[in-house]
């Protein structure tokens, strides 16, 4: 086969004809000849069916039948010369092989054959593709006769892409002879002719040949020429063009299409005066067909050209910027004129009507590249387009009364329009001014957001004597949005996106969202007026002029909802009193927002009361009351009280829904029911927010329905749901603030949520991923804790972190210890991972375990963390007797030589073990104790501390105490004490008291210690407590009988405490080896002084109050004299700061009202750590905002360092200058106190957020470096600013009746 016959060439003519067929796109698509070729070449590489082709297969036999016997000849010569040809030597052959065939005279000929006869097949297919190409183009002219001239979808989209047509490559001399044809002066049927050629030409040819200077002025001449065809024609060719040119070409043509004065002299040449009365506008009409085709490629082209133009010179955006704005001021000063004067249709109004939500101008804003453009041009030039679009606005406003009834009617075509045969084709007036208008609004709104946008404001416009700002804007808008009409009932489903309302709540909404434009824009006075204005009309009995109330209210309210999620927006609310109420008196927005939801609860309004609009204004107020200062202006009003009463109302009526008996008439139809349920849960998630804060969870679980929203807020979690469309983040910081008290975490608890996270920490630790192949196995942890396993942690850490959620699922309950246990069996509660992984004292635990080691390591150090908290400490110690168990544990983990002692194994568990051990018996500040480092060092020596076995603690964890020496200042505070003995003590001495301790504060505060401020704090305590007016609790009868109290035992939790409280003062050197008994018998007293003070509690709940630290502290303080103790506390209980200072003095206390004492919620943390949070958030807004993200609270930590007096987190002399200072200066120091120690700390915790370890660094680290006399000053500070709201609030935690 080696020469062709006649037949042979013919069919690979065939064959070659269906390759080029196949491969058609992919040339089509090249933007030249030497691409064409290039994309050929390299069809084997690209072409997955190459091989499948049947000319590819037909040339495959051909080279087989031609060299098939010289490649066995030369396969068979290299095998015998070389042997067998194997592993590498099979590239050696095959080259060898190769080389030889190619050099052979039958391969030779082969070429020469092949060669030879493709180039005669490819000259017979060209000749019959001209002849087939003239055929068509004479088809062509014999159609276009036939076809409609009114084709505007077809002929002008864009899409309609030349690549879509079969064509030819062209060569330059023909655009030559085209754009001589394309002359004006020419026939018209040349020109048609030469039209016709050019739309079968790829345009990159078109664009790069030498005489595309020539062609695009005829083109631009022929786009005006009176003939339709022909304009039709040239923007087929541009709009083929644009989608295949680069930047600098497109620019050249879309200046052709948007010529100004071509445009201009059309506009004016056909005089296209603007419709007026019952007269309309014809799409369909022939100049104005092209007209909007001519501008809907422009559109087109506008919305396209910003993906690419950044790639190019900056000169070439914008010439397209000025071209269109230029284009779009025509006529301005004609425009705007008077309503009543006849007015011209302009490029604006049909701009408007292709784009009407002005799409062009928000992607031209978005990209900064091109926004400064705009603007500039804008700014400099066309301002006019910036007026003319507010005129608009305002024109809109001020006759939307009159076009009420008929704006619903054009929203409803507009949205639905199809320029073209098949749609609409005419437009009334006040349809082209409504779609003005939008346009306007939607230019407006993106202008706005914008700071060099805002900077045109004010602008000055007709009809107005002074000029509109952006606060009058905002106002018009919110206007409009009262204005729109309600919506019939069969057009409320409609999605009405061009609805006024809906237009102007997207700009509002697009303000609120960014701060500078809302603190330009919206947060004013006059717009809050705006805004609230119809509730002050319903509330003073009157309605307002709203043309759908309850559209309006809700829009208001959701404006409103945005304001108040901006710290900036929140304080204008609640503190700017420029509003007048209904009774005449000037009030924040908050109150009034908060009076009418409450009128609205009551169903005591002039208005259709419907759950929505209700539900946006309880919204609005959770987005106060949800913050702790917004709480502290909507307290008052006992919303949680009106709410949780729609609650129940809803409630029991859902209740009563009979259950549906066959052929009886439902009791509630099911869209009713659904809605009832609907109505439910948003009261349920609106009171759960106010567990937000910790004064707003003690009012949540006074209504009672505290289980019931953390049973909703699982529900949500479990769906992964956000907490609003506001919040940031999810439910944390919630359940966190909840697991803070003994009734949250049993609400918790019963809810599922507890079991949910355990078992959760389960899959991640214990079962792994279910979906993960062997193939694929999981990676080693690295960390002592997985990544995969850290959230579960943290969840716990958080759950676990007060000692009251450790009572409530720990306490009382005994290790299940089985003796065996099913590898398939999940822990479920707390309990089981205490049992399974942190308790493990057996082998049948290990064995149980997948991960033996890894989640033993978990479980040490949740158990870390848990131990920093003493009390939870004390009754896991007293249950389990922890001690024992991990010293056993270490004990064990020794090896076994054959004589003598053996060494400790230093493994990730010893290491744990040993730094609990030392935590949990060594007792001290960050100076008075050291704790072993988790990790191990580089070198011979990886573990140098020592491992604990046996306790005592080796003295290498334990520092000594440095000796006190009196000093000159020591003797001025104690000179100033006699004095104070020696002279009766009148009113002024407290104030010289203050003044003498914040001086040696000020000065050396290191020597304000031992028996000198025991003596300071004594006699401060006598002198408060012989006042009257210094006393705030009633005296308590209460006689010193040692005899009597010394039949009192101490629970196994105290005895520890006990333990602990003389291990400490020992180290100090304060108390004697005999002082057990003193401390017990003070404990005894002050339980029985306070038991006589304590009401009976109904409550399951009566809390787990732990040790008492601060009778310790004050033991301690007094170097073991029990007598003094005594008479101090008995004394210092009749003052407010023991209500804070000391937690078990108001447990259950009758002086609290009955129902906060029988909530188990002290006021320590509804009280100090609720003003530690709203301090924290206006003075150190960085740490406060850490603690949200982390997922944690301010007033857990604080929880748990005042609940056990600072003990492990401060040095002794910083306790009790701590002590000192909030009895001294008051109770509310406690909380600047933790403010401070919060501040103090802000760089380690934002650190530690970004780590994602905040808890667990709060917990287990002590505050290092702080020293009260340092930051002295600064809670002074902090007392001028808040102390008149913080203290008063202290005070009023006694019923009004006492």
């Amino acid at each position: 086969m080696s020469q062709f016959s006649t037949e042979d060439e013919a069919e690979l003519q065939t064959l070659l004809r269906k390759l080029l067929k196949s491969v058609k796109d992919r040339i089509s698509g090249a933007p030249s000849v030497e691409c064409a070729e290039e994309i050929l070449l390299h069809l084997e590489e690209t072409d997955k069916n190459f091989h499948n082709y049947e000319f590819v297969k037909y040339l495959r036999e051909y080279v087989e039948s031609s060299l098939g016997a010289v490649i066995e000849v030369e396969t068979e010569n290299f095998t015998k010369g070389e042997g067998h040809a194997v592993g590498s030597g099979q590239d050696t052959l095959v080259h060898a092989v190769t080389k030889n065939t190619r050099e052979s005279t039958q391969y030779k000929q082969m070429m020469q054959t092949l060669k030879q006869t493709m180039m005669m097949v490819v000259e017979s297919l060209i000749n019959k593709f001209e002849e087939d190409q003239m055929k068509r183009e004479e088809m062509d002219r014999k159609i276009q006769h036939q076809q409609s001239i009114s084709q505007y979808a077809d002929n002008c989209s864009d899409s309609d892409s030349s690549f879509n047509q079969s064509y030819a490559f062209i060569k330059h001399e023909q655009l030559q002879v085209i754009a001589e044809k394309l002359d004006p002066g020419r026939p018209r049927e040349v020109r048609w002719e030469a039209l016709q050629s050019l739309c079968h030409a790829p345009p990159s040819d078109v664009l790069s040949c030498e005489s595309w200077t020539g062609l695009r002025r005829n083109l631009s001449t022929a786009l005006t020429d009176p003939d339709p065809e022909l304009s039709d024609k040239v923007l087929q060719f541009f709009a083929k063009t644009f989608s295949s040119s680069p930047l600098n070409v497109t620019k050249d043509i879309y200046a052709s299409i948007g010529n100004t004065k071509t445009l201009e002299a059309h506009f004016l040449y056909h005089k296209l005066s603007f419709p007026s009365g019952t007269t309309s506008i014809d799409a369909n009409r022939p100049d104005m067909a092209r007209l909007l085709k001519q501008m809907r490629l422009m559109n087109d082209f506008q919305k396209e050209v910003t993906t690419f133009w950044i790639r190019h010179p900056e000169k070439y955006m914008e010439e397209i910027i000025e071209n269109t704005l230029s284009l779009l001021a025509l006529h301005s000063e004609q425009g705007m004129s008077s309503p009543g004067s006849e007015k011209s249709l302009e490029p604006i109004h049909l701009i408007s009507l292709l784009d009407i939500k002005a799409t062009w101008f928000k992607k031209w804003m978005h990209g900064y590249y091109s926004r400064t453009v705009v603007l500039r041009l804008l700014e400099r030039k066309y301002k006019s387009l910036i007026v003319n679009a507010l005129q608009q606005c305002i024109y809109y406003f001020d006759s939307c009364d009159a076009l009420s009834e008929e704006t619903l009617e054009m929203i409803h075509s507009l949205e639905h329009q199809q320029i073209g045969p098949a749609g609409r084709t005419l437009y009334t007036s006040k349809e082209l001014e409504f779609v003005y208008f939008v346009h306007s609004l939607c230019v407006l709104g993106r202008l706005v957001m914008y700071t060099n946008g805002r900077k045109f404001f004010p602008i000055k416009v007709k009809k107005r004597r002074d000029p509109v700002t952006l606060t009058d804007l905002v106002v018009i808008l919110i206007n409009i949005m009262y204005q729109h009409p309600k919506p019939s009932c069969g057009e409320t489903a409609l999605a009405d996106t061009m609805s006024p309302t809906n237009l102007v709540m997207e700009v509002l909404r697009t303000l609120c969202d960014r701060t500078e434009c809302a603190v330009e824009c919206l947060y004013q006075i006059p717009v809050i007026e705006t805004l609230l204005a119809p509730l002050i009309t319903l509330l003073t009995g009157k309605l307002p002029k709203l043309n759908s109330m309850e559209s309006a209210l809700t829009h208001t309210a959701d404006t409103l909802a945005r304001i108040a999620t901006t710290e900036r927006g929140l304080s204008l609310l609640l503190y700017d009193r420029n509003l007048v109420s209904a009774e005449g008196e000037s009030i924040s927005a908050a109150h009034l927002i908060v009076q009418f939801t409450q009128k609205l609860l009551a169903k005591e309004l002039q208005v259709e009361n419907s759950s929505s609009m209700s539900g946006a204004f309880i919204f609005v107020c959770r987005q106060m009351y949800n913050t702790c200062e917004g709480l502290q202006v909507l307290r008052p009003y006992s919303l949680h009280e009106c709410i949780a009463q729609a609650w129940r109302t809803t409630s029991s009526m859902s209740e009563r829904v009979p259950t549906p008996v066959p052929g009886a008439p439902p009791a509630l139809a099911s869209q009713e029911l659904q809605s009832v349920v609907a109505w439910e849960e948003m009261l349920l998630d609106n009171l759960l927010n106010f567990a937000a804060t910790p004064k707003g969870l003690l009012l949540l679980q006074q209504t009672g329905a505290i289980n019931e929203c953390v049973t909703y807020m699982f529900s949500r979690f479990t769906k992964k749901l956000q907490v609003s469309r506001c919040e940031k983040f999810g439910y944390g910081v919630m359940v966190t603030q909840v697991a803070t008290t003994a009734p949250g975490i049993v609400a918790l608890q019963s809810s599922g949520f507890v079991q949910t996270i355990v078992v959760e920490l389960w899959s991640a630790l214990e079962c792994g991923r279910e979906d993960v192949r062997v193939v694929h196995p999981k990676s080693t942890p690295m960390d002592p804790i997985d990544r995969s396993c850290l959230k579960s942690f943290l969840s716990l850490v958080n759950l676990l972190s007060s000692p009251h959620a450790v009572w409530e699922l720990l306490g009382h309950r005994a290790l299940p210890n089985k003796t065996e246990y099913n590898l398939r069996e999940m822990a479920t509660s707390v309990l089981d991972l205490m049992d399974r992984l942190i308790i493990i004292n057996s082998d049948a635990k290990i064995h149980s375990l997948f991960n033996y080691e890894q989640s033993h390591t978990f479980g040490l150090r949740l158990l870390s963390v848990l131990c920093c908290n003493l009390d939870s400490f004390l009754l896991l110690e007293s249950q389990y007797k922890l001690t024992d168990l991990l010293l056993q544990g270490q004990r064990d983990n020794v090896t076994e030589p054959p004589s003598g002692e053996g060494e400790f194994i230093i493994d990730g568990l010893s290491v744990e073990r040993n730094h609990i051990l030392v935590r949990i018996c060594a007792v001290g500040g960050p100076s008075e104790r050291k704790l072993p480092p988790r990790a191990l060092q580089k070198g011979n020596d990886p573990y140098p501390w020592p491992m604990v076995s046996t306790y005592p603690l080796p003295k290498y964890y334990i520092f000594d105490v440095p000796k006190i020496l009196r000093t000159k200042q020591e003797s001025e505070i104690g000179a100033f004490l006699t004095s104070s003995k020696e002279t009766e003590r009148d009113a002024s001495w407290m104030d010289d008291c203050r003044r003498q301790f914040c001086k040696i504060m000020a000065t050396k505060s290191n020597t304000l210690t031992g028996y000198v401020l025991a003596d300071l704090l004594e006699m401060v305590v006598l002198h408060l407590s012989s006042s009257s007016n210094d006393c705030f609790f009633p005296p308590a009868e209460y006689k010193v009988v040692d005899n009597s109290v010394k039949t009192r035992s101490l629970s196994s939790v105290e005895q520890l405490g006990v333990e602990i409280s003389l291990r400490y003062g020992k180290f100090l050197k304060l108390l004697r080896e005999d002082s057990e008994q003193d401390l017990c018998l003070l404990l005894k007293h002050c339980q029985e002084f306070l038991s006589q003070q304590r009401v009976k509690v109904t409550s399951e709940l009566c809390g787990y109050p732990g040790h008492d630290w601060f009778a310790s502290t004050v033991f301690l303080l007094m170097h073991g004299d029990v007598g003094r103790s005594l008479s101090l506390l008995l004394r210092f209980s009749r003052l407010l700061p023991s209500a804070f200072l000391w937690p078990p003095r108001l447990h259950s206390s009758v002086h609290l009202p009955i129902e906060i004492a029988q909530s188990a919620i002290h006021p320590i943390y509804s009280c100090t750590a609720h003003y530690v949070e709203m301090l924290l958030k206006a003075e150190v807004p960085l740490v406060f905002s850490a603690f949200r993200m982390s997922g944690f609270t301010p007033s857990q930590i604080c929880v748990q360092w005042l609940g056990q007096c600072f003990w492990n987190y401060l040095d002794w002399p910083e306790i009790c200058q701590y002590v000192t200072t909030c009895v001294i200066m008051g109770p509310d120091y406690q909380v600047y106190m933790c403010v401070s120690a919060l501040r103090h700390l802000q760089q380690d915790i934002l650190q530690h957020t970004q780590t994602q370890d905040l808890q667990v660094f709060l917990k287990e680290e002590p505050i290092q470096g702080f020293r009260v006399s340092n930051y002295l000053e600064y809670m002074e500070g902090l007392e001028r600013s808040y102390r008149s709201m913080v203290l008063s609030d202290m005070r009023s935690i006694l019923p009004r009746s006492s």
